[in-house]
C-alpha cells in the first residue's frame, strides 16, 4: 500500500498546498470532500481567523479528518496557530520555513502527524531525525517562498528519497496526473500541488489574480528577492521595480522596504496586478482553466493513469531490437 495513504486518512495521495491568501477553509473543504489532503494555509492568517477558517473548514466537510494546517515559522504567532489548529481537532500538521526541531516533538506528543517542507536532501534528514512523519520535498519550480539553492523537483525527489526512510512527498512544477506519474517513477509517495489548485472555484484568491494564473506563460515567473526570502513572482509592476533593485545590487534593507507590508495580501486576495505580490509557479504555464476541486481531482487520477498506461516496459523496446 503506498506509504502516504498508510500515514493519512485519504483516499489519493495528493495534498492541496496551504498557500497564502489562497488556501482557506472552502478550498481545504472541498479537497478533504475529493478524497485528498486539504490544507489551510496559516501564513496570511491571525490566529483569531485561522480559527474562523478551521470553522469553516469542518462545516462543509463530511471527512474533517483529511483537513490539516500549513503554519509558516517564521511569523511570529507560530505558537498561537498551533494552539488554535490543536483546539479545532486537527491533527495534521504542516511546518515549514524553519527548522522542523522547533515545533515536532510537541505536536508529536498532541497526538499529530507532522510533515516539514523541505529543499534540500540535507535538510530532509534533519527533517527525520527531529521525529518528523514525512518530508515536503519541494522544488526550484514552486511558486511562493522557496529554496535558495534551486535543486529542481526532477533532482530533488530521488536525493531525498535516497536520504530518509520516511515518506517523500513530491512539490514544486507539479500541476497534472502526468507530473504526479513522473514523481512516483522517482520515488515519492505523494504530491503536494499548490497552483493547480489555485486556479480553483474555491480557491480565495482574486479572480483578477485567477485569471493572470491561466493566462500565464513559459516565461510569466521568476525567482527573486533571494537576498531577504526567495520567493517566486508572477511579472507585473511590482516584480520590475524589485528586478531594478536587485541589477543595482541593492541591499536586503532596501529590498525589504520596497517589500513594505501587505504586498502579498494586495495582489492575491485584493487582485491588485499591478502593485501587489503574486506567488505562482512555473506550472501556471500549463494552467487553462478554473474548475471546481470536485471536477479537478478526478481528471489529475485519470491523467495519471494515462500517462502510466503509457509507459513502454523495456521488454517491448527488447522484441525490436
Amino acid at each position: 500500500m503506498n506509504a502516504l495513504l498508510k500515514l493519512l486518512p485519504i483516499k489519493y495521495p495528493i495534498i492541496q498546498a496551504g498557500m497564502v491568501y489562497v488556501s482557506g477553509g472552502k478550498l481545504a473543504a472541498a479537497s478533504a470532500e475529493a478524497g485528498i489532503l486539504g490544507v489551510v494555509g496559516a501564513g496570511s492568517m491571525s490566529p483569531d481567523l485561522l480559527k474562523h477558517h478551521l470553522e469553516k473548514a469542518k462545516s462543509l466537510t463530511r471527512h474533517p479528518e483529511r483537513l490539516a494546517v500549513n503554519i509558516p515559522q517564521l511569523y511570529e504567532k507560530t505558537s498561537e496557530q498551533i494552539e488554535v489548529s490543536l483546539r479545532a481537532g486537527i491533527k495534521i500538521i504542516i511546518t515549514s520555513a524553519g527548522s522542523p526541531k522547533a515545533h515536532t516533538t510537541e505536536l508529536k506528543k498532541a497526538g499529530c502527524v507532522v510533515m516539514h517542507v523541505t529543499s534540500t536532501p540535507e535538510l530532509a534528514k534533519k527533517c527525520e531525525d527531529a521525529g518528523c512523519d514525512a518530508v515536503i520535498a519541494e522544488g526550484f519550480e514552486a511558486g511562493g517562498h522557496n529554496g535558495r539553492d534551486e535543486i529542481t523537483t526532477l533532482v530533488l525527489i530521488p536525493q531525498v528519497v535516497k536520504a530518509v526512510k520516511i515518506p517523500v512527498i513530491a512539490a514544486g512544477g507539479i500541476g497534472d496526473g502526468k507530473g504526479m506519474a513522473a514523481a512516483f517513477s522517482l520515488g515519492a509517495s505523494g504530491v503536494q500541488m499548490g497552483t493547480r489548485f489555485l486556479a480553483t472555484q474555491e480557491s480565495s484568491a482574486h479572480e483578477n489574480f485567477k485569471k493572470l494564473v491561466i493566462e500565464s506563460r513559459s516565461d510569466s515567473t521568476m525567482l527573486m528577492m533571494k537576498k531577504v526570502v526567495p520567493v517566486r513572482l508572477l511579472k507585473n509592476a511590482f516584480y520590475e521595480e524589485v528586478k531594478a533593485l536587485e541589477e543595482k545590487n541593492a541591499s536586503k534593507e532596501e529590498l525589504v522596504a520596497l517589500l513594505g507590508k501587505g504586498r502579498a495580501r494586495l495582489g492575491m486576495l485584493e487582485g491588485n496586478l499591478s502593485e501587489g505580490e503574486l506567488e505562482a509557479g512555473q506550472i501556471a504555464a500549463i494552467v487553462s482553466d478554473l474548475p471546481t476541486v470536485k471536477e479537478l481531482v478526478p481528471r489529475i487520477l485519470r491523467e495519471y493513469d494515462e500517462a502510466v498506461k503509457n509507459l513502454v516496459r523495456v521488454s517491448e523496446w527488447e522484441k525490436k531490437a
